[in-house]
């Protein structure tokens, strides 16, 4: 990357055009596009990133494979090179005062904001199953575009607790022909999802999944109620996603549901029902792979920065007009 020294415009210590709350791949994207502009930008990042188990990211067109925590460190060194700053730590509370947004930070320091980005992400809430959680991400999945190819032709177990079960069936078996199908606690399978199952040559297993036995870190099986294990090397879900939405909820927003999990709802730009706030990524979009999360910081940041300019060319002319009157 070409060397760049640009000092944003207008960046005071304590008041930015723009605070982004969350330094993964939308709110860094957004950094970045704002930051170019000459925006002084400020992100706030608690360095927990959802994606830290896996061993790369992919789908990212030019970045195929690259290290999550690579990928965030490049995005940094990106964002700062256009002056954007970046802090470390959590937002505890936002308030509105007047045109501003006020972040209280954990540490008791606040900063003011012409306007925010929400890019705080979400959580996965996983099934009950022991040993579920310690091999999330690795050898438990959720996405075949995510992570398919790396579990590609191995035995790998689809645990049903919704009716996605039956996609996901569909989209592994097209990566392997040992899948095996654990109804666990989806609903009653359907004469025309038995008559797929069978043509796919899946093996179906009922009862209730208890936990998934492992040996060094590798998943060796499924252990049933009933004590019965099935071998297994892979185990997709899909997990209820959860937005971390406390902020836009401190504010008076309200949320929004889908089949796949609870999100801040916004138009095709980002912005919120809410004056002054927008969201990017997978706080807006449970579904967004890293790909689409920096499109979304990016259109983000592209519009908000649209927004702030229009305010200031109004302004601009009252101005004008109060001194010519």
């Amino acid at each position: 990357m070409t060397d760049v020294h640009t000092t944003p415009a207008t960046a005071t210590d304590d008041r930015v055009d723009v605070a982004i709350i969350g330094g993964g791949a939308a709110g860094l994207s957004a950094a970045v596009t704002l930051a170019r502009s000459l925006r002084s930008v400020v992100v706030i990042d608690a360095g927990e990133p959802r994606n830290a188990p896996a061993e790369g990211v992919h789908n990212l067109l030019g970045r195929e494979g690259i290290a999550p925590g690579d990928l965030i460190a490049q995005g940094r060194a990106e964002a700062e090179a256009y002056g954007a700053r970046m802090l470390s730590g959590n937002v505890a509370h936002v308030r509105r005062e007047g045109d501003d947004l006020v972040l209280q930070l954990a540490d008791g320091d606040e900063l003011r904001a012409r306007r925010i980005l929400l890019a705080t992400g979400l959580r996965d809430e996983l099934p009950d199953v022991a040993g579920i959680t310690d091999l999330w991400g690795t050898h438990v999945l959720h996405c075949p575009y995510c992570h398919g190819w790396e579990v590609r032709g191995q035995r790998i177990g689809v645990l049903g607790t919704t009716p996605m079960a039956m996609h996901q069936v569909l989209l592994f078996r097209q990566l392997s022909e040992h899948i095996t199908l654990f109804t666990h606690t989806m609903p009653e399978l359907t004469s025309d999802d038995w008559e797929t199952l069978a043509a796919l040559d899946v093996e179906v297993v009922s009862g209730r999944v208890n936990e998934l036995r492992s040996e060094n870190g590798e998943l060796r099986a499924a252990v049933l109620d009933d004590g019965h294990e099935f071998a297994i090397d892979a185990l997709t879900v899909a997990p209820r996603m959860i937005a971390n939405s406390g902020l836009y909820e401190q504010l008076g927003g309200e949320l929004s549901e889908n089949p796949m999990g609870v999100f801040i709802e916004t138009d095709f730009t980002g912005k919120t029902a809410i004056d002054g706030v927008w969201a990017a990524g997978n706080v807006r979009d449970v579904g967004a792979v890293v790909a689409a999360s920096a499109m979304q910081g990016l259109m983000a940041g592209g519009a908000i920065n649209g927004e702030l300019a229009t305010e200031e060319a109004r302004a601009a002319v009252a101005a004008r007009a109060a001194r010519t009157a």
